[in-house]
């Protein structure tokens, strides 16, 4: 029979040392590595973030997981996009699978969670939900506070300073949900262009070092074509332009 969710986190709870509250937690990808952990006791703790707060986090912590199934030749995938979602269903399935892994591998030895985590802070992300432009119970106030139902809670007539108050509250919140959410996208955003930026960076070495030698390789140029294709309409700023701009708009 299944563990519960119930019981999934008060297992996980104690032995992380973690407070984790929902299972769509574990999606961050911390904990499933801290488990291994306390199986093999050489994940390199050091590279997961268990405190992730963006999905690009969470991915780099799934990597190390992937790594980790490889090198101990573990037969199980594992379905990153979708625990990376932070979905319920998901993540309860793979926790399942999980503890019956750790019930059958884990020799009984102590462990010290903290310690591993050298102290670094393991506060429960976030799960954040799917972004709307409306939220249920309040989708029908418009922006000047009336109701497009045109019909009186059951509470009673409200004041029209009562429904302006509450829409610009709602309005302010999705506000604050988009900016958290740009800025997690402005994070992912430069943490692939550094990947590819390194990328570039030792294919432009390579060739440099076969040209010397007057080799060619064709692998690295067709590297090279796909870091500096450009999407149709897309231009690349000249530079005597850019120049041009910068000077007009400098006072």
């Amino acid at each position: 029979m299944a563990a519960s969710r119930t019981d999934l986190l008060a297992w996980l709870n104690d032995l992380l040392q973690i407070n984790y509250t929902k299972v769509e937690q574990c999606g961050s990808g911390g904990a499933y590595c801290q488990v291994l952990d306390s199986i093999y006791g050489d994940i390199p703790m050091k590279r997961v973030k268990m405190n992730a707060k963006h999905e690009y986090e969470f991915i780099a912590n799934f990597k190390v997981m992937q790594n980790v199934f490889k090198s101990k030749k573990i037969d199980k995938p594992i379905p990153v996009d979708k625990l990376v979602k932070c979905k319920m269903q998901d993540n309860l399935e793979f926790l399942q699978w999980m503890k019956r892994f750790w019930d059958q591998n884990y020799g009984g030895q102590g462990y010290d969670p903290v310690g591993r985590r050298e102290g670094a802070i393991a506060d429960p992300p976030a799960t954040v939900a799917p972004l709307s432009t409306a939220r249920s119970g309040s989708s029908n106030l418009a922006v000047g506070g009336a109701r497009t139902g045109g019909k009186t809670p059951i509470g009673g007539h409200r004041s029209g300073s009562a429904q302006s108050n509450e829409a610009v509250q709602l309005l302010q919140n999705q506000v604050k949900e988009l900016s958290t959410h740009l800025e997690g996208l402005e994070k992912e955003r430069d943490f692939y262009f550094e990947k590819l930026r390194e990328i570039e960076i030792l294919v432009q070495q390579q060739i440099e070092v076969l040209e010397g030698e007057s080799k060619d390789d064709q692998t690295l140029r067709s590297i090279q074509t796909i870091l500096y294709s450009t999407e149709d309409g897309f231009e690349v700023p000249d530079a005597a332009t850019g120049g041009a701009i910068d000077e007009e708009e400098t006072f």
